[in-house]
């Protein structure tokens, strides 16, 4: 039997609207925009099951109680694609590219930015999981043998210890769901929301650009003035030198 390990205390960590199943479990179900019957996947194999609906809190509501848990070896992506968010994709990207500045590299949601996962729970979810995409498919029979099979591949717990994220919700301090019931924006106020973040990097990276250029200016002033005082230090000596 596959080596096992105790997950973090009160996992899953991050409450909401969910099911979980055996701990032990080598496989977490995400059905992406999709409500299945997550009572029977977890009955099927799964640690845990449920649905996934934005690119930035809910990913990070997932990957929160997965790192928690060394146990899980599996993310299997199932559902249907969320549109205008499009998790699903955003999923695979993360796995694949990981997180620069904040934003999921090469994620088409439309807002894929994670405020409260550092590069070491984003590198210890690539390590930890291997992805598994079967997007699309909400057949409870063809998602059971998915996890059966992969429940015989179970390499056994992830060799280090659980890592606990604190998930901070901008809309209140709420720490509800992982693979929950957050409700996703709208395309069009997806599409504004990733417009104002676009804006706002834009004017702090003006900021930076403004300060260097101030700072470059301030220099080349002040080499006018020091060269310019050592012209007249010079002449002012060789005039005294003429005149002796």
């Amino acid at each position: 039997m596959a080596d096992k390990k105790s997950p973090a205390a009160g996992w899953p960590i991050i409450q909401g609207d969910y099911h979980t199943g055996d701990a032990n479990s080598p496989v977490a179900v995400i059905t992406m925009g999709s409500h299945l019957d997550e009572t029977a996947i977890c009955a099927a194999g799964a640690a845990l099951a449920g649905s996934c609906k934005t690119e930035n809190l809910g990913i990070e509501k997932v990957v929160a109680n997965i790192i928690s848990n060394p146990n899980i070896r599996f993310v299997l992506l199932c559902g249907t694609e969320v549109k205008g968010h499009l998790t699903g994709q955003s999923w695979v990207a993360m796995h694949e590219n990981g997180v620069e500045g904040g934003k999921i590299v090469g994620s088409k949601g439309a807002i894929p930015f994670l405020e409260n996962l550092t590069a070491e729970h984003i590198k210890r979810f690539q390590e930890q999981i291997e992805l598994v995409n079967i997007m699309e498919t909400e057949d409870l029979g063809q998602i059971s043998a998915k996890i059966a099979e992969l429940t015989a591949r179970d390499p056994g717990a992830f060799g280090a210890d659980p890592i606990v994220v604190q998930i901070s919700d901008d809309e209140g301090g709420s720490e509800e769901a992982v693979a929950g019931e957050e409700e996703p924006l709208t395309g069009e106020m997806a599409l504004i929301t990733s417009r104002i973040k676009a804006i706002q990097m834009m004017v702090t990276d003006i900021g930076y650009r403004n300060r260097f250029a101030s700072g470059v200016y301030g220099g080349k002033v002040e080499g006018v003035m020091i060269g310019l005082i050592l012209s007249l230090l010079v002449f002012g000596a060789l005039v005294g030198v003429q005149v002796i």
